[in-house]
């Protein structure tokens, strides 16, 4: 499993990504989406790893609104963690949620150490879906879960002219698979009960109201932070997204899988 190397979630970006979708939330819909995400399973008292863990309020949504026994958030920049330990910290939850960084390759837990494995849009910066999902495998205990949401793309072939320009205009070496590449790699692993749901017509309308919203107040009260310039760059980003939304080819989905036991 190779992570990008270069620090992307920097301040600035953190505090971009903050305006847009909430504090501590690197990615959209904020707690609701996470409750969406986590329907039908139990995280109660459970020991749960978070993969690409981010600026913390994700993994304080799962011990406050579902019970997680303990988290473990795990990522590899430097910027984002200080940001969640700040925030972890601010909320009292230092003894139920640790962060901890990691470099690029296996997970650093022992086999069967988790009861649950969870990721929200953070293992497409992961190439090697194979090579990430036996890891998840080895990490869960017998009849343990793995549920992650992520940025899919719709096939495998080249992207066409328009992704290329989303992806370029991001500026992230996005290693984005297809529905059908996750799912061969989660039964490769071994995972059963596998689920492969996309919520593709979901994120259409919220990209647009994040658009409105940062042409707007969110825009706004983004540029006081993070100057004008920045905002206007990721207005254009936002503006390259839709488009791909639009034709399917760019596809959030959630992704659920159970280890037997």
């Amino acid at each position: 499993m190779e992570p990008v190397a270069r620090e992307h979630y920097h301040g600035r970006m953190i505090g971009m990504l903050e305006a847009v979708w909430g504090e501590g939330f690197l990615s959209p819909g904020g707690p609701a989406e996470v409750a969406r995400l986590v329907a039908g399973t139990d995280f109660a008292g459970r020991s749960v790893l978070d993969i690409g863990c981010g600026a913390g309020g994700i993994d304080i949504a799962l011990v406050r609104n579902h019970g997680a026994g303990y988290v473990c958030g795990i990522d590899v920049e430097d910027t984002v963690l200080a940001h969640a330990r700040a925030l972890i910290a601010r909320e009292g939850l230092g003894h139920r949620i640790g962060c901890l960084k990691v470099a690029p390759g296996p997970l650093p837990s022992p086999p069967a150490t988790f009861d649950l494995v969870f990721s929200k849009d953070s293992i497409v910066h992961i190439p090697d879906k194979v090579a990430l999902l036996a890891e998840v495998f080895r990490v869960l205990k017998p009849g343990g879960r793995f549920v992650a949401s992520d940025w899919l793309i719709g096939t495998d072939g080249p992207p066409s002219p328009q992704m290329a320009d989303y992806i370029a205009a991001e500026g992230l070496d996005f290693g984005m698979a297809s529905p059908g590449r996750y799912r061969e790699a989660m039964e490769r692993a071994g995972f059963g009960r596998i689920e492969v749901t996309s919520r593709n017509e979901w994120y259409r309308q919220q990209a647009r109201d994040e658009l409105a919203r940062l042409k707007g107040p969110a825009g706004e009260a983004a540029a006081r932070i993070v100057g004008r310039d920045f905002v206007e760059e990721n207005i254009r980003i936002w503006s390259r997204m839709i488009p791909v939304l639009d034709s399917g080819e760019h596809c959030p989905t959630h992704l659920k899988a159970q280890k037997p036991g």
